[in-house]
């Protein structure tokens, strides 16, 4: 059986890699870019969140906090007349790319640590063939697209967004199979 820790190489390396191809997609291919739009009256509503100051975080339009509020007539009309959204707000100021950056990189070697791990339990050292790939591939795949699948389906995030975000996995995955069945121990 392998042990995780001869598994470092790969797990690292192909941190580095899916770090570098998302800064590819996110700064060079700048595919998402059209994902995000602005709102025609941004002033205005930048004017009245700013005025009531809301603490950072998700608010929901129209907020409903029950089932029951949700069956009443009054509500069902401000679900018609709309807007029906969610709101994320982080604290004032510029965003902190720098601590973003690493949070992510950090994010990506948990991914990459527990799909070693997986490894470790179903290969041995010098096993050789596809099936290295393919679970560490898979895993990360799972990993990297789930959250934004789910927001589609329950933010209402669009499904073009999504299916941008199911290619970044796709691609960070075979990315990350192929150097855990390159850099495998043998």
């Amino acid at each position: 059986m392998v042990a995780l820790v001869q598994l470092w190489l790969p797990i690292l390396t192909s941190a580095v890699a899916v770090f570098v191809l998302s800064s590819l997609v996110h700064m060079v291919f700048k595919w998402h870019n059209s994902d995000y739009r602005a709102l025609p009256n941004e002033e205005e509503v930048r004017a009245i969140v700013q005025k009531n100051d809301p603490a950072p975080g998700e608010y929901l339009l129209p907020y409903c906090p029950g089932a029951e509020t949700a069956r009443t007539p009054e509500f069902q009309q401000k679900f018609r007349d709309g807007p029906v959204g969610m709101l994320v707000l982080r604290r004032r100021g510029a965003p902190d790319m720098g601590k973003m950056l690493g949070l992510w990189f950090l994010y990506v070697l948990a991914v990459n640590l527990v799909a070693a791990y997986l490894a470790t339990r179903a290969f041995p050292s010098g096993a050789a063939g596809l099936g290295i790939f393919r679970l560490t591939s898979t895993v990360v795949f799972l990993a990297y697209v789930g959250g934004s699948v789910q927001n589609g389906i329950w933010m209402g995030k669009p499904w073009r967004s999504v299916a941008k975000d199911v290619l970044d996995g796709a691609i960070y995955a075979l990315a990350t199979g192929a150097v855990f069945y390159w850099l495998w121990p043998q």
